[in-house]
This record gives structure tokens, sequence and C-alpha cells, in this order.
């Protein structure tokens, strides 16, 4: 009976977590217009939503299982909720890779040739895809059964092998379907996100180097001045570092779990325990509990919507409409870390507060500079 209480609670605070997170990201972008400017934001948007929706439509659905031990919805629900598993969470790992690529094309590349590829119309058919290609490996094969050819009998024993009264949802994948599934819901997406973090962080660095090479040319100060000024860069560079090591190490440590045995379960004749898949697969929903808090809450701009709405709209919180005559910046944004480089320059023997805009960024990333 402990046992069983206290999963019911850890299973509650994730679904708890998960809605309040997700609906405070899009309660927040909807509210202030200088996020609703960013066009990033509009796929972490969708995200939310995404998240929102499995932690509503999904994760109830497998929590009432796991504390009964048995299916109560029938055989034709069990279907339809298995398709929702796979196209919800199928296309928020879609988003993540969206944002990854978004996120490059701001920061690598030349201002115009951000504004280029990422135009309106082209953000919508990205958001458009995340959406539509998951129907091709979830509802289309999972309804028509395409993903239970051959391993029927399978299914059959496993669904009833807790008893004769007592029935499973019971979702198992022939070699073909496990394959593909694998492979455009998580192992193509994950080596487009690490190709795409790995040039945002060497970026980011030559970034950083270049405004140091820039304080030391205009002759701001001694040795000392030197000195902090390597230190400073050396931090910037392990924020960045950190920053995506911990949104690569959540979404590998979620869902690589589940996909390596999602592939490996039909080549070793489907011997994975029941516990370990349920332990893999919940740990995959964790990941919707997160994404609020990875792609969110390290925004500056999006922690300041936060406390506007937690607040009441108090005026402390609020915006600026203008940036003090204090020390100006440059920002290099990934993904919702914005790290602040300040520089000044000896002009005419005084000390001279000049904005430097980071080579490479682009217009939107320049909502975050500063904040």
């Amino acid at each position: 009976m402990p046992k069983r209480m206290a999963l019911i609670c850890f299973l509650s605070l994730v679904m708890l977590m998960s809605v309040l997170g997700n609906l405070l990201v899009m309660v927040a972008v909807c509210k202030d217009r200088q996020l609703r400017k960013i066009k990033t934001n509009y796929f972490i948007v969708s995200l939310a939503f995404a998240d929102l929706l499995v932690s509503v439509l999904v994760m109830p659905f497998g929590a009432i299982e796991l504390v009964h031990q048995h299916w109560i919805y029938g055989e034709t629900f069990c279907l339809v909720r298995t398709s929702l598993d796979v196209l919800l969470t199928t296309a928020s790992i879609l988003h993540l890779c969206c944002i990854a690529l978004d996120r490059y094309y701001a920061i690598c590349c030349q201002p115009l040739v951000y504004r280029n590829k990422m135009t309106p119309m082209r953000v919508a058919l990205m958001i458009g895809g995340c959406w539509v290609i998951p129907t091709f490996i979830s509802f289309l094969p999972i309804m028509q059964g395409w993903n239970s050819i051959g391993i029927d009998h399978v299914i059959e024993e496993r669904r009833h092998s807790g008893g004769s009264n007592t029935t499973s949802c019971v979702f198992m994948v022939n070699k073909p379907y496990a394959l593909t599934c694998s492979l455009v819901a998580f192992y193509i997406p994950l080596v487009l996100m690490v190709l795409a973090y790995q040039r945002i962080y060497v970026t980011a660095r030559a970034h950083a180097l270049q405004i140091s090479m820039l304080q030391r040319a205009g002759g701001a100060g001694g040795p000392d001045s030197a000195d902090h000024q390597r230190n400073h860069r050396m931090r910037t560079e392990t924020k960045a570092a950190k920053t995506l090591c911990i949104i690569m190490g959540c979404f590998c440590l979620c869902w690589a779990p589940f996909f390596v045995t999602n592939v490996v379960d039909p080549f070793i004749d489907y011997r994975v325990p029941d516990q370990l898949w349920t332990a893999c697969l919940w740990l995959g929903y964790i990941n919707s509990m997160l994404n609020p808090i990875l792609y969110a809450f390290l925004n500056k701009s999006f922690r300041r919507a936060f406390l506007i709405i937690l607040c009441c709209g108090r005026k402390r919180y609020r915006r600026p409409s203008i940036l003090t005559s204090g020390a100006a910046c440059a920002a290099t944004q990934i993904n919702g870390s914005t790290h602040v480089l300040k520089y000044s320059v000896l002009h005419n023997g005084n000390h001279k507060e000049q904005e430097k805009k980071p080579l490479h960024s682009n217009t939107e990333s320049s909502h975050e500079s500063c904040l």
C-alpha cells in the first residue's frame, strides 16, 4: 500500500508539473508582445502544446493502467491511446530538433541568411511538419495493424498474461516498424541536434574570443584587466557548454533508454521485462515536464513574463521601455540562455561604452540583449 501511494503521488506530480509548466509557457507568449516577435518562440509554444497534450491525453491513462495493473477501456481505445502516445511524443521530439535548427541558423549564419531561411511561411511549414510527419508512424500504421504483422500471437499472449479476467493495453512492434519508428522519432533528430549544437558552441566561443580581442585592441586597462577579460570569456564559454550539455543530456537521458529498448526488444524475442518498459516510457514522459524548464525558464525574457503572470502584473517585473544608459552589451543566445558580454572602448582618452552586436547574430536575438 505505501508503494502504491508513493507511485500515485509521483505520477500525479509529474502530470501536474507538466500541465502547469506548459500552460505557463503558452500564456506567457500570448500575453507578452516582445516574446511574440521572436520566431523561435513559436516553436516553443507549439512544443509546449504537444507536451501539454501528452500530459492530458496520454499520461493519465498510462497512470491508471499502471496503478490498477490492467486496462479497462477496451481494445479500440487502447489503439487510439497508443497512436496518440506515438504521435504526441514524436511531435515533441521533432519540435526540439526544429528549435536546434532555428538556433543554428540564427547564431551560425549571417542575419540576411537567417531572415531568408526563417520566413513566417517556413516557420509555419516546419511546425506543420512536426505534427504531420508523426501521423505516418502513429495512427496510420497502428490503426492498420502494420506494427503487429507477424507477432499477433505474441501480443495476444502478453495481453492476457495477467489472468483470464484481466487485459492489458499492449503495444508491441515488429522489426521493420521498430527500426522505422525509432529512426524518424529519435535517431535522426538526435544527430541533427548534436550537429547543430556543436556548431552553436563553436560559434559562441568564436564570438567571445573576438570580443575579447576587441577589448585588448582598445587598450582598456592593464594586465589585471586582461586577466579579467580572459576569465570572463572562460566563464562565458563554460556557461554555454553547460547549457548545451544540460539540454542534450536531459533529452538523451529521457528518451535514449526507451528507443534503445524499442530497437533491441524485437531482436531478442521480446524478452525485455514489463517493468523496464514502463520505467523507460515514463522517463520519456518526464521530458515533457522538463522542456518548459530547459527552453523557457532558462530564458530571462520568459522568466520576466512568468513573474508578471504569477505576481498579477506587478510593475517591478515589467520590461523597461528603453535600455538604461549604463553599460551596453552584446548577447549570444543559445536556446534561451543569454550570455552577456560587456566591453568598453577607449575613445579620445575617455572610456566610452559602445554597443557591439555579435557577429552572425539575428535581429530576433537582439530582443534578448542586455536583459
